[in-house]
Formats: C-alpha cells, sequence, structure tokens
C-alpha cells in the first residue's frame, strides 16, 4: 500500500470517529482537522491548513479565562505532555464557547524525532453541566434554593481556618422560626413550603453581599456573618427578628404572623469545630426561645441561659451511663377520685440515681435529656418497666383495680420507633390496655397535631387511655381540644394553686372542667396543696385531685422488687 493511500485510510479512519483531530507539523502548523474538530472549531480544512495550531484551537482556562496558547508547542519542542488538570474552554469561530476535555501526543518518525504533533478533544458540556448541577444539588436546597447544612457546614469550616489565624473575626446566626408548625399543621404542607420561601427570600434581602444563608432544615436558618465582630452581627440579627416579625404569609384570604428565635455566636481563635460553633449557635437560638421567643440571644459561655444550656450537655454522658448501669428508678404520686371512689390511679414519675447513690429529681436531668433528644429512651424504659412489673405482679394489680398514668414527652409521641416500642411490649407482658393511660402535655400535642392524633389513635387501638397534661397552658387551648381524642384532661396547676384567693383561676378551673364534662372527659386537677384547695375543686365537680395535699410521690418497689403501693397509699 502506497503512502498517499495509507494517508488517505487513515483520514477516513479519524473522520469517522466522535472526537475532534488536528495534526501538526513539527513547526506547530496545521496539516489536518476531521470533520468534528471542523464543527468544534468553526475552520474547514481549507482555510486552516497552515495555520499556526493556536489561531484555530484557540483554547482558554474555564475559571480564569486565560489562554492556553503553548500547549502544542511546549509537546513539539520538549517531546513532554504539559500538564493540564484544568477545565478548558475551546472558542468556535464566531465565538461561541464549548466546554472540551483534550489530549495532546507527538509524532515521531522511525529514529525517535518530533515530526508533529496530534491533539484529540471532546465537547464535554452536557457532562460537564450535569456535574454542576449534581454538584448544586449536592449544597443546595431544592425548596428555597439556598445553601443546604452541607454547604453551610464547609464554608463555616473555611471560616474556622481564617478566623485561628488571629486577623479576622466572623459571626454564625441560628434561626427557628416560631409559630411555623402551626401554620404548616392548620393549612397543609403546601402552604408550609410556601412560607418557607417567602421566608428565604425576606432574609435574603437582609443579609450582606459577602454572607452566606443557609437553609439548615426544617424551619431552621443560618447566617454565615464573615469579618463581622459581635455587636454588628447583633444589629444584623435584630433587623432580621423585626422584619420577620412585621411579615404576613396569606393563605386562603388569611393573614399568619410567625416570629423567629435567633442565637447568635461569634468565631475567633478560640472556636474549637464546626460541631462546637453549630452547637453554641443552637444553645443560644433555644435560649432566646425559652426567654419568650422572638428574640436575639448572644451565647456567652460564662453567664446567661446560654451557659446554662451548655452546662446541660454534660448530662448527656450522665444519662447514658445511668440507663447502662442501671440507676433510674420508679416513683408514684396517687391521683385520688374527688368522690373517694372508682379506679386507684397513679401517675408514674422517674428519678435518677447518681454514682453515689443519691437520687437526682427529674428537674435536674430531664431538660438535658429533653435538650438532646434523649427522653424516647427513657420514656421507653420506663414503659418496659412498669409493663414488667404488671406482668410480674399481675394478680394483685390486674385484680386490685390498678391504673398506672406514664408520662410521655412529645419527641417520644413523634417517633414511630416509641410506638412500635409500647404496642410490642403491651402485647409482650400481656398487660390489659385499661391498665394504662399515657400523658403527654398540651404543648407536646399541639406542636405536631398530626403525629400525636396517629399515635394516640394507634394506642387506643389497643385499650390504652390518654391525658391531655397542663391543659389550658397554651393559647388555643380549647380549639385544638376537639382534634384530640383523649380521656382525660389535666388541669394546669398554675390555676389550681391560687384558685381560692385568685377569681379569675377559679373561672379557668371551671371553665376548663366544664367544657372536658361536655366532651365527656374526666378531669383532673394538679398542685393541690392543701384542704382548701381540694374543697373548692370538690365544689366545682373536678373528678380527681392530684397533689402533695393529697399524697407525696414514693417509690413504686423497693430495691428486691416488692410493691409499695399500699404503704405509699
Amino acid at each position: 500500500m502506497s503512502v498517499t493511500s495509507s494517508d488517505s485510510h487513515l483520514r477516513t479512519i479519524l473522520g469517522s470517529i466522535a472526537d475532534g483531530v488536528i495534526t501538526t507539523d513539527s513547526d506547530g502548523a496545521i496539516d489536518y482537522l476531521n470533520p468534528v474538530a471542523t464543527k468544534l472549531t468553526g475552520w474547514d480544512l481549507a482555510a486552516a491548513r497552515g495555520l499556526p495550531v493556536e489561531q484555530v484551537f484557540n483554547v482558554v482556562d474555564a475559571q480564569t479565562w486565560t489562554p492556553l496558547a503553548d500547549q502544542v508547542h511546549h509537546c513539539l519542542k520538549k517531546g513532554g505532555i504539559p500538564d493540564c488538570r484544568r477545565e478548558l474552554v475551546l472558542l468556535h469561530r464566531d465565538g461561541v464557547a464549548v466546554a472540551i476535555e483534550q489530549s495532546l501526543q507527538p509524532i515521531h518518525d522511525q529514529q525517535g524525532v518530533i515530526t508533529g504533533g496530534v491533539l484529540v478533544f471532546r465537547d464535554v458540556s452536557r457532562s460537564r453541566k450535569l456535574a454542576a448541577q449534581v454538584d448544586w444539588q449536592t449544597t443546595h436546597d431544592p425548596l428555597t434554593r439556598l445553601t443546604n447544612r452541607t454547604g453551610f457546614d464547609l464554608m463555616l469550616g473555611e471560616l474556622l481556618r481564617s478566623a485561628r489565624s488571629g486577623e479576622h473575626q466572623h459571626c454564625l446566626m441560628y434561626m427557628d422560626l416560631d409559630q411555623f408548625k402551626i401554620v404548616n399543621d392548620t393549612c397543609g404542607h403546601f402552604a408550609g413550603d410556601a412560607l418557607l420561601g417567602q421566608v428565604a427570600e425576606l432574609l435574603s434581602n437582609q443579609v450582606r453581599g459577602n454572607d452566606v444563608l443557609a437553609r439548615l432544615g426544617g424551619d431552621e436558618f443560618g447566617v454565615l456573618l464573615m469579618d463581622c465582630p459581635a455587636q454588628p452581627a447583633l444589629r444584623i440579627a435584630e433587623e432580621m427578628r423585626r422584619s420577620v416579625r412585621d411579615f404576613r404569609f396569606t393563605w386562603n384570604e388569611k393573614q399568619y404572623a410567625i416570629g423567629v428565635s435567633i442565637g447568635v455566636v461569634g468565631i475567633d481563635a478560640d472556636s474549637e469545630s464546626v460541631e462546637q460553633v453549630l452547637s453554641a449557635a443552637d444553645t443560644a437560638c433555644y435560649a432566646a426561645k425559652e426567654s419568650g421567643r422572638n428574640q436575639v440571644h448572644l451565647y456567652r459561655l460564662d453567664k446567661g441561659e446560654a451557659a446554662r444550656r451548655h452546662g446541660e450537655m454534660h448530662w448527656v454522658s450522665r444519662i447514658h451511663q445511668a440507663l447502662a448501669e442501671g440507676r433510674f428508678r420508679l416513683f408514684v404520686q396517687p391521683i385520688v377520685p374527688i368522690d373517694s371512689s372508682g379506679t386507684r390511679h397513679h401517675e408514674v414519675l422517674v428519678r435518677m440515681l447518681d454514682r453515689q447513690g443519691e437520687l437526682v429529681m427529674p428537674g435536674a436531668f430531664i431538660p438535658a435529656a429533653e435538650r438532646f433528644n434523649l427522653m424516647p429512651e427513657i420514656d421507653r424504659w420506663v414503659v418496659g418497666s412498669v409493663f414488667a412489673l404488671i406482668a410480674e405482679h399481675r394478680e394483685r394489680l390486674v385484680g386490685g383495680n390498678y391504673h398506672f398514668a406514664i408520662n410521655l414527652s412529645g419527641s417520644s409521641v413523634s417517633d414511630r420507633e416509641t410506638l412500635d416500642y409500647i404496642l410490642l411490649q403491651l402485647k409482650h407482658y400481656q398487660v390489659p390496655g385499661e391498665m394504662i393511660s399515657f400523658e403527654i402535655t398540651e404543648t407536646a400535642a399541639i406542636a405536631d397535631l398530626s403525629s400525636a392524633g396517629r399515635f394516640i389513635d394507634a394506642l387506643k387501638g389497643s385499650g390504652c387511655r390518654f391525658s391531655l397534661d397542663d391543659f389550658g397552658s397554651g393559647l388555643s387551648s380549647f380549639a385544638y381540644l376537639k382534634n384530640l381524642p383523649v380521656d382525660f384532661l389535666k388541669i394546669d396547676g398554675a390555676f389550681v394553686k391560687d384558685l381560692v384567693e385568685d377569681p379569675i383561676d377559679l373561672a379557668m378551673v371551671q371553665a376548663i372542667n366544664q367544657i372536658g364534662h361536655v366532651m365527656q372527659l374526666k378531669t383532673i386537677a394538679e398542685f393541690v396543696e392543701n384542704q382548701a384547695i381540694f374543697d373548692k375543686l370538690c365544689g366545682i365537680g373536678v373528678d380527681y385531685a392530684q397533689g402533695y395535699g393529697v399524697a407525696k410521690p414514693f417509690p413504686l418497689a423497693d430495691g428486691d422488687g416488692r410493691l409499695l403501693l399500699e404503704e405509699g397509699a
């Protein structure tokens, strides 16, 4: 086969492949382009032959737009392949930019002398666009189009590194919307999503050009304030708080007001890690909520509510150790019928023993357990322990007409695993459902009405009953009551303890009792501290009383597992 026919055969092959191919002589002048190269560069072979390769193959760095014209000459003169790990863009003859990948090789004759070069390249615009889209989705929230938690954590890590030099100081704002759940539950998830989108746009207009606003999950947002000390950060936070407070969300011709609780924490040379900064900001945000919501709270390790919350973190390991070492104990407090007849009710209470065997009251560890989502584990321990005792003393307890009221936290009520656990334990220990009622607070029930309703319905199907605890503490108690299929109303003790002297408290107790009876619910008054309160409740017609004036809490069983119900009563 002659050289000419061989060349023709080779060019036929090159003309059929999907990549662009350009070959040059030893000086970098073009001697061949295949059809794909013609399409991508805009130059046909007749016009391009003999021209310098950089005139036809006009390639730049995708990030800096810097020309990269010397690659072929580097290859031809030094015989090496230049490092080209950068993203490249080829500029078409008419100015259109095309994302490409390329490879470059020298051509040698039989003696090893470089006689030219071959440049192979392909259009990767589609794949690069898809990669950019995937990268964007990895670090952004699809609903609000803001940075998501992943992207936020990465940027926070960069700010931490810059702050450790001591030359920069930044701040982080952690924001939690107030009243979002009410809008979401009342109007539906479409309304909730619309509200989040509008709030995201509202907040976007408040941040500076170099700051980062992110949706961290649910109704929580975060802001990274770059090169911003605490005082300016507090001013920005206050402006955001006011803008959210003044905002009105409209849905189905109704308007809803919301608020935002904001925690602010500094990022400086002493900041330890991404986790520590986020925890401190979350703690400050929670302190803002506990202070009345719709407030701004600056995190300071040595003072205020944030410091108290920081101290709660030390309880986490103590709670885990107590669970592992069996150092929780069951107490009960009688709930007596006003007319001295009926079922023997006992509210189950939990205590913890420290390493020295001293009792730790729930007020010391329950806030930390609630804050760090340990309550479902404690609640499951209580349920399992009570059911085991009932099974062990079945004849005495079932025959004695006893009834146990077990408290459940809000996180347990919205936790499917806890519901499944209770149903399984009921079946395993063959506990009659009518012996058990579960107490949930009004606040916890209102926080997630749909989950609370499903939880209650599932356990009522097994014969269990429910009490709504602290009733009257919410702003819309009566409005929500008809949506919750409970059996008992526990009147908030804040109204009960002063009803003898305070006519408003007396009227509240009367109203709650009346509404409860209209709905065929039994009423229970908490904080019954003396005989005068008890007598008033009797006159009102409340069904049950509970408090230190009736009976104090006592251990459900002794160290040997012997029941102490009669002794305590």
